[in-house]
């Protein structure tokens, strides 16, 4: 079995440093950053698309230089911000033992993502590690699941997509695959039934049951 798994809101827990580098960026352009709960729906989706949001579609200058502060930022400080979830190790150790082939599938740019796997003793447990590209190319889960299924060759009827926000759903469901819905994440129950997830699960022991 192959198995596609998210990192933000998936393996770790980045609220610390995703909350505190928006608020930096937004600080430095001279914009005020709405309060830390309120942005808590941006840990997941694309960030050229969160702070599109945030600022208005209007001027994409200044969307760009927003997210050109915050990847400066985050590359030093903020990725290391952050912590894998409980369990999360252990589980895929277990998954991996079990003969599933892991694969990162984040909207996170590759080099960040590489390096958080890294520092957390988490590579060692993946075939390879895709995100998006720099510029923003493949920030889009649906086009990145698809990526990834043909560079390795994966066939779909014998993959699965694990992630806590619908647009996790969205992407393995565009490409044909199923979907699993995590609930210790950034994503609600009823985001992940409504966008239909075949499979909760709410704790990361439970991951290792996916190839039983």
């Amino acid at each position: 079995m192959n198995i596609l798994l998210d990192l933000d809101g998936t393996l770790t827990d980045p609220r610390v440093g995703i909350i505190g580098t928006i608020q930096y960026a937004l600080g430095q352009i001279g914009r005020e950053s709405p309060s830390e709960e309120a942005l808590l729906r941006f840990i997941g989706p694309p960030l050229p698309d969160c702070f599109a949001e945030m600022l208005g579609p209007s001027d994409p200058a200044l969307v760009q230089r927003a997210v050109a502060v915050y990847r400066e930022r985050y590359a030093d400080v903020g990725l290391f911000e952050n912590d894998p979830y409980p369990g999360i190790a252990e589980a895929l150790r277990t998954l991996r033992e079990r003969g599933a082939r892991l694969f990162l599938a984040t909207s996170k740019p590759t080099v960040i993502a590489q390096r958080i796997l890294e520092h957390f003793g988490l590579a060692e447990h993946f075939q390879r590690a895709w995100g998006s590209e720099l510029d923003g190319g493949r920030a889009d889960k649906g086009t990145l699941i698809a990526h990834i299924l043909h560079e390795e060759h994966l066939a779909k009827e014998d993959t699965l997509m694990v992630g806590d926000r619908v647009y996790d759903a969205v992407g393995a469901k565009a490409n044909g695959i199923v979907p699993v819905g995590v609930l210790w994440g950034y994503g609600s129950e009823e985001e992940l039934i409504a966008a239909e997830c075949k499979v909760l699960l709410r704790s990361p022991s439970e991951l290792a049951n996916l190839v039983l």
